[in-house]
Formats: structure tokens, C-alpha cells, sequence
């Protein structure tokens, strides 16, 4: 094995150091390809062959890299690689100046060029492209992956991503997809009213969600600072400030473990509208999500994590309580506010409470999420949670123990967060000062007191209805593909040192 590692060490050199002996060559002759600037491109590839019928006969001028050479004898036939798709190659020596028909002979794959020549359909039907001219814009000194398997290691495509959006069509079609997901979040919130807004990526305060800040510091001002965990308390301001409909699609960062499902740094949309509910930030939700695969895709109807998923509006919407009674049998409501009956409850379907706060909410949350969450396969809006565990939303008027909270599931992942906001200021402090109480005691997720905020709305906000959605996990659903790792460009990833 050793000495089989030690062939393929030294085949791999020897492939490399002939990579750098032919641009060597080229820039002795004066042909060196990094001193080039800038190539005319007319058309790509995929428009090509859609308007062949017109461009036939017709000078086009693609630009792109070679992705596999045939024949290189007196006719030579390659692929070229552009951001559209591939187009064929036709190189006939006969037909360029031969000095420049050898050169290309030469060429790598990898390698960037440019090309000038006809539209033409080849006699097994194949459009292609009959070079005129071609000129190397870019030399590639490392190899490409064996064609037919392409870059397999998904680790490694994840530390390489150039490598693997050259080779692997799926990756590039799912960043495809995630591109299209925002622009179609953007057109959907700003044609009802929403105006786009950015707040602070540092603060001296985490807040805003339950979560474990990265912590840096700022060194003129001789201050720690949080990277944020949540864009809502500065959005929430300007609701206060009279602005009614805001969202940010931006950037968040948690000091948290590493899954399929979860990022240290990932992307989420926060919304807040004035004068709505959480009946408003149901319909909002289910609009994007529906609307984006109705377009994205041209369906509802979506495979994902093993399940078929039917996104056609209309989503089920269930309070807490009634979907932990029927998946467990477990009535809380019969028990309510009663934190020792809760806690019996939840043992008996054998949920585990070891270091839970000992409520009546904590149970029923605990039991909603060992019990129920992973049956919540189509897409499901739970509504109704305890105070204990919804910080910052509206108490229920009908019942004090609830808020006017909802997650949305699918294929049991959450897939949005959104309250009936809470704004009232006494309220708020309270409840910032029992998550500080938990912080204080060592729980390094709880929310911090954020004195401003509470400030703020003391000024007044309006009833208003708020939601965050994951960017990633969305993209996710609509590619089909099980790792959020999938569809961020650059992941986080442990140094291989």
C-alpha cells in the first residue's frame, strides 16, 4: 500500500510538472496566458443550441474551459464548459493556422480558452461550434477528477468547492436553486409593502433568540462584542419607529455543533409587519415556501429526506397541546398549570426531564419534541407554545400559560419561527429577567437583558406579527438534498491541520 501510495504520489508530480513545463513554453514564446485581460464573448452554450435554427452558419464567440479532448489528429473534437452548460468543439487543422491548430492540440483539460468560429450541426447531429480561432485565456496546472467518477469525497468537495461545481452539474444546480429562493423571497416581501433593511452583525448584546454567541472583541472601543444570533430585537426598533413592514435576508452565527441540518454561520430571512398576527405570519410563510417551489420547480409536489411532500397551500395548523394528545394520548391541557401532574404526565409516555425547569410548560414542550416532532412529516404549523420556552412572544389573551407562537415543520425540520409579537414592556423585563436569572446560573443560551429594547417599546410598538425562516434549510427542501453543507458555498469545515 505504501509503496502503491508512493507510485500515485509521483505519477501526480510528474503530471503536474508537465502542466507547468507547457506554460513555461508559452511565456518564453510570448503566448503567456495570465497576461490576457479580457475576451469578447458573444454567446454561451446553452444559447447556442436553443437558437441553433437562427445561428446557424453564423461567427459565435464562447469562452469557457475544456472539459474532456477527442481525436487530436488532424480533427479534433472537445467539450467547452461555460457557466450555461457545454458545447462541442469542431477543430479541423486545415481550417486554422496550423501553428495554432497544434498549439491547441496541446492544451489540458482544465484549461480556459476562448474561441471564435461557425454554428454548425456535425454529421451525427450534434451542434457545435467549427473553430476559426481559439486562444488560451487561462492554463490549468492541476488535473481535474477522472471524468466518469468526478469528485466523489464530499469532504472534500466542500473544501474544494471550485473543484466540485466544475465537475459535479448537481452542486452547481442546487446553488442555482438557493440564488433563485432569494430572489424570489425579495419579489415576494417587497411586493407586499415589505421594505429590505440591514442591522448590526456585532453588539454588545446577544439577543434575540436562545442560542450561544461567537464572542470577539472590539479593540478601540475595549469591548467584547457578540456576532449576532438573530436579527430580531434591531428590526423590531424600527417597527417601533413607525417603518410597519421590514425584513433582512442576512447573515447569523451560533457557537453551536455541527450537523446535517446545522451551520455556525448560516442565512435566515426576520420579517416584522405592523397590525398582523400570527394568523398573518402563516399565510406569509406558506406563500413563500408554496410559491417558490411552485415556480423554482414547477410543483408542489417534492421529494426530500425519503418523503414525497405535498407544498400546496392550505398547510395543517395545530396548537401544541392537541398534536402532543393525539401522537402520545397525553392530555396537559386536563392538567394545566400544574407542574407536578405535567412532569407525571410527561414520564409516563417516557420523556426524559433530567436538568428540565420543573413547569407545567417545560413538560409539555419536552414531550412535544421527544415524542411528536419527528412524526411531523407534511408540512404542519405548531401554534400555541408555553411562555417558559417563547421569550419574546405574546401571551395567549385566552390562556396565560400560552403565546401566540408558531413553528412550521417538514420532514420533522423546523422551517420557520414566528410570534405574535410581544410588546408589551413590563412583560418583556420580566421575562429578560428570568432568562438572565437562567444565564446567570451558567445556561450560556439564555437571553441577555437588553435594557434599549425594552426602552423602545415603552415608546409603543404596534400589535405586529414576526417570522424567521432558515434560507439553507428552504434550499435544502427545494434541492432534495439531505446536508445543509449542500447548499452553503464554503461550510464551516475543521482545518485538516
Amino acid at each position: 500500500m505504501a509503496e502503491q501510495n508512493y507510485s500515485n504520489q509521483q505519477e501526480l508530480s510528474e503530471i503536474l510538472q508537465i502542466r507547468r513545463d507547457k506554460l513555461r513554453s508559452l511565456q518564453e514564446a510570448g503566448m503567456d496566458p495570465f497576461a490576457v485581460t479580457a475576451y469578447d464573448v458573444t454567446h454561451h452554450a446553452s444559447k447556442i443550441k436553443e437558437n441553433f435554427d437562427a445561428l446557424e452558419g453564423q461567427e459565435v464567440s464562447v469562452a469557457g474551459r475544456l472539459m474532456s479532448k477527442r481525436g487530436m489528429g488532424k480533427v479534433s473534437f472537445c467539450d467547452l464548459q461555460d457557466k450555461s452548460g457545454r458545447v462541442q468543439l469542431y477543430a479541423r487543422r486545415d481550417e486554422m493556422d496550423e501553428e495554432a491548430y497544434e498549439r491547441f492540440k496541446k492544451y489540458d483539460i482544465g484549461d480556459i480558452v476562448g474561441v471564435k468560429g461557425d454554428a454548425f450541426r456535425t454529421q451525427r447531429g450534434e451542434i457545435s461550434v467549427r473553430v476559426k480561432e481559439i486562444t488560451l485565456l487561462s492554463k490549468s496546472l492541476q488535473p481535474l477528477p477522472e471524468k466518469f467518477h468526478g469528485l466523489q469525497d464530499k469532504e472534500l468537495r466542500y473544501r474544494q468547492r471550485y473543484v466540485d461545481l466544475i465537475v459535479n452539474p448537481d452542486s452547481k444546480r442546487n446553488f442555482e436553486i438557493r440564488s433563485r429562493f432569494v430572489s424570489y423571497v425579495r419579489r415576494f416581501l417587497e411586493q407586499r409593502g415589505f421594505m429590505e433593511v440591514e442591522t448590526p452583525v456585532l453588539s454588545p448584546i446577544a439577543g434575540g433568540a436562545t442560542a450561544r454567541p461567537f464572542i470577539t472583541h472590539h479593540n478601540t472601543l475595549d469591548i467584547d462584542m457578540y456576532l449576532r444570533i438573530a436579527t430580531e430585537l434591531h428590526l423590531k426598533r424600527l417597527i417601533v419607529g413607525g417603518m410597519e413592514r421590514v425584513f433582512e435576508v442576512g447573515r447569523i452565527f451560533r457557537n453551536e455543533g455541527m450537523d446535517t441540518k446545522h451551520n455556525p454561520e448560516f442565512t435566515t430571512c426576520e420579517l416584522y409587519q405592523a397590525y398582523t398576527n400570527l394568523d398573518g405570519m402563516m399565510d406569509v410563510l406558506e406563500g413563500i415556501i408554496s410559491g417558490a417551489a411552485m415556480e423554482i420547480l414547477g410543483t408542489y409536489q417534492v421529494n426530500w429526506l425519503g418523503n414525497e411532500i405535498d407544498l400546496t397551500p392550505g398547510w395543517r395548523r395545530v396548537t401544541m397541546a392537541d398534536a402532543v394528545k393525539e401522537y402520545t394520548g397525553a392530555d396537559f391541557m386536563a392538567c394545566e398549570g400544574d407542574a407536578d401532574a405535567a412532569a407525571a404526565l410527561a414520564k409516563s409516555v417516557g420523556v426524559d426531564l433530567e436538568g428540565v425547569d420543573h413547569t407545567w410548560g417545560n413538560a409539555l414542550y419536552e414531550t412535544f419534541d421527544q415524542k411528536v416532532e419527528e412524526k411531523l412529516i407534511q408540512p404542519t404549523f405548531i401554534t400555541m407554545y408555553p411562555v417558559e420556552v417563547s421569550p419574546l412572544a405574546k401571551r395567549s389573551v385566552a390562556d396565560p400559560h400560552l403565546t401566540e407562537r408558531y413553528e412550521a415543520f417538514i420532514c420533522s425540520c423546523e422551517m420557520g419561527n414566528a410570534f405574535s409579537e410581544l410588546n408589551d414592556p413590563i412583560d418583556q423585563y420580566e421575562r429578560f429577567k428570568a432568562q438572565a436569572i437562567k444565564r446567570a446560573g451558567g445556561d450560556e443560551e439564555a437571553d441577555m437583558m437588553d435594557e434599549d429594547f425594552v426602552l423602545a417599546l415603552e415608546y409603543g410598538m404596534p400589535p405586529t406579527g414576526g417570522l424567521g425562516f432558515g434560507i439553507d434549510r428552504c434550499a435544502m427542501m427545494l434541492c432534495g438534498t439531505d446536508s445543509i453543507r449542500d447548499v452553503i458555498l464554503f461550510p464551516t469545515m475543521k482545518p485538516l491541520d
